[in-house]
């Protein structure tokens, strides 16, 4: 007897803990509770973090994330309204705000992916089939950041202003995706565009007119840097030139002006009577023997020549 009343007490006493283990729940600030009895939902949300009870082994808690949550769609091929084919990345962020109604259209964080998919990429598909491919790509009509006239005269050439431009699509998306979505106890928080890109068999085209373009204006620089390399060398030649001559034309006068001062000098030194001139002439012709003639040099003069009169004279 008393040991059936021991079996007796040992499964009361797991029953009693199966209850008290199954019978309280807690409920974390990350999460929300839906609780469910044979699969359908009894009251309302639990969103307060805390211990909570429910009935044991009859009702089930079924927790979701209070936190934002991420979708990042697929890359998809989608052509522009003037017929670009562009592939399109996008992100956005999604929120569970009403946990009930979640669970009783969506269920599962998976079903809430899966509906997004087919709620965020239409909604892209249909937003960039709509508007032309520089709307998709530029955000504003604001003035580009270049340097050098001709790179800013190229810039402002092949840029047209738009008239909705990127970020309003993304908020257009946004916006139509929430109303679509505004029956699954979600929010979608933000919508972006993280990529856009031209397909595989236009790409490497694009890339090369890119690059011609590039060597073209490098071309162009290039080429105004020989003309103004050459204008500048000729006006360095020309300024060169004048310069010498200039310095050639000062030192001929500098020159000259000082035979002519050491000329009067000259003539004031030696000019007083006949000896001073007599010694003057015969010092400046001594002075061109010695300019003119040296052991090598063999020289014939008439013997009638002024300039023979001083070596006839020696005795």
């Amino acid at each position: 007897m008393s040991q059936a009343k021991g079996i007796i007490a040992a499964v009361v006493g797991l029953v009693v803990f199966l209850t008290v283990i199954d019978g309280f729940y807690i409920v974390h600030e990350t999460e929300q509770v839906i609780i469910t009895q044979f699969g359908d939902p009894v009251g309302s949300a639990v969103t307060e973090p805390g211990l909570n009870f429910k009935i044991p082994f009859i009702q089930k808690s079924n927790y979701f994330e209070k936190r934002y949550l991420e979708w990042d769609g697929d890359r998809n091929q989608i052509p522009t309204r003037d017929k670009k084919f562009i592939f399109v990345d996008s992100y956005a962020r999604w929120q569970i705000t009403d946990p009930l109604q979640f669970y009783q259209r969506l269920g599962t964080e998976r079903g809430a992916q899966s509906r997004l998919d087919d709620i965020l990429d239409g909604e892209t598909r249909n937003a960039i089939a709509s508007h032309d491919l520089l709307e998709i790509v530029r955000s504003s009509n604001r003035d580009p950041d270049t340097t050098g006239a001709l790179m800013l005269e190229v810039v402002e050439d092949s840029l047209e202003d738009i008239n909705t431009g990127r970020q309003q699509i993304q908020e257009d998306i946004q916006e139509l995706a929430n109303q679509r979505a505004a029956d699954l106890g979600i929010a979608i928080l933000d919508f972006r565009i993280k990529r856009v890109n031209y397909v595989e068999d236009v790409r490497q085209t694009v890339y090369d007119r890119m690059i011609s373009e590039r060597n073209r204006i490098a071309d162009e620089f290039r080429s105004e840097g020989q003309g103004e390399a050459s204008r500048i060398n000729g006006e360095k030649e020309r300024d060169l030139a004048r310069i010498q001559s200039e310095a050639f034309r000062e030192a001929e006068i500098i020159r000259g002006q000082a035979d002519a001062r050491a000329a009067a000098i000259y003539n004031s030194a030696y000019n007083r009577n006949n000896q001073s001139r007599e010694l003057y002439s015969f010092i400046r012709s001594m002075d061109a023997y010695t300019k003119t003639m040296d052991k090598e040099t063999n020289i014939i003069l008439s013997t009638e020549s002024d300039f023979f009169r001083y070596l006839n004279s020696i005795d």
